[in-house]
């Protein structure tokens, strides 16, 4: 993958990360309301959390020589 390529994939996972990042406080406000009774909720905050935890891996995996992007 060129440095553009890369750019431009760096750019939508950040987007992409900002977004769950959004989801994943709601939820987890929904959840505090439930008083943390809610098993969707929960499970839907772990799916969250695990997407964003693999974006992040993707995100670093991007600068794979130390170089800026």
């Amino acid at each position: 993958m060129d440095d553009e390529e890369k750019g431009k994939r760096f750019l939508k996972l950040i987007d992409d990360q900002n977004n769950l990042q959004w989801g994943i406080v709601a939820k987890l406000t929904s959840l505090i309301s439930s008083e943390w009774k809610s098993e969707e909720l929960k499970i839907e905050l772990e799916s969250l959390v695990n997407n964003h935890t693999k974006i992040t891996k993707e995100l670093n995996s991007l600068d794979d020589k130390g170089s800026m992007l």
